[in-house]
């Protein structure tokens, strides 16, 4: 159970390196993460779950950013 775990988390992770879409790619990027954390946990790793931790986060942020993207104001000119 536990080696299928990793051996999906890993499929995800692999998966993802083939999307075209950003979107995409960071998506199953988290999810592949996310499961590599419970792998971690459950072969008691602490540099996997460290390493997915950071990766997730870094992922979210990315799709936030994606998802909201910056409105650019023009700036006034004065005079």
């Amino acid at each position: 159970m536990t080696n299928a775990l990793g051996f999906l988390a890993l499929t995800l992770n692999l998966t993802s390196m083939a999307m075209k879409d950003l979107l995409t790619l960071r998506s199953l990027s988290l999810v592949a993460n996310s499961i590599y954390i419970v792998y971690g946990f459950l072969i008691s790793s602490p540099p996997i779950i460290t390493g997915s931790f950071v990766a997730v986060v870094i992922h979210a942020v990315s799709i936030y950013r994606l998802k909201h993207p910056r409105q650019i104001t023009p700036v006034k000119k004065m005079g």
